[in-house]
């Protein structure tokens, strides 16, 4: 009684998600990622930011402050991190140093720090940071950056090498 129902599965390749797929992944993971590890920071006095600070412009009432809050927080980044990751997929994807994702952690940090900074009330001024919550707060972004454009780069030049080598197959 052999039933073959298709092909074996030794001769059956993996099926792999879209490029644009991973991407959103892996913008929503590093987000959460990042974040999370934020708030454990927060937790050890290394930086006096919390990540539900993204809710203040928008959310009303004492539950945004309290476990709830946080957790949807690090939802949202995930979400809004997302964009971020399709922004360095757009135009830096091709680039396979290290430093791209170094400078673009440092970009975003640059944009939250200085140009959305108004928008939200609990930062502080940059000026009037502490050391500490520069320095953990720079270097969060920098390990967001590195992890967000290290993958989609990497995945890039997998799928170029790919590619390639089924062109020269083909020839």
């Amino acid at each position: 009684m052999s039933e073959q129902q298709g092909p074996l599965e030794q001769n059956q390749q993996e099926k792999t998600m879209s490029f644009i797929a991973m991407v959103i992944l892996t913008g929503f993971f590093g987000g959460i990622l990042w974040s999370g590890l934020a708030y454990i920071a927060y937790l050890f006095n290394f930086t006096n930011i919390r990540p539900n600070i993204i809710l203040e412009p928008w959310a009303l009432g004492d539950w945004k402050g309290q476990w709830l809050g946080t957790i949807i927080s690090i939802i949202m980044i995930g979400i809004i991190s997302i964009a971020a990751a399709l922004l360095y997929y757009a135009v830096l994807r091709r680039f396979r140093s290290m430093w791209v994702g170094i400078g673009y952690g440092i970009v975003l940090f640059g944009l939250v720090f200085f140009i959305l900074n108004p928008i939200f009330p609990g930062i502080r001024p940059f000026a009037e940071l502490n050391r500490n919550t520069i320095i953990t707060s720079i270097c969060f972004y920098v390990l967001y950056g590195v992890f967000v454009g290290y993958s989609i780069s990497y995945e890039e030049n997998e799928l170029r090498i790919r590619k390639k080598q089924e062109a020269d197959v083909v020839a």
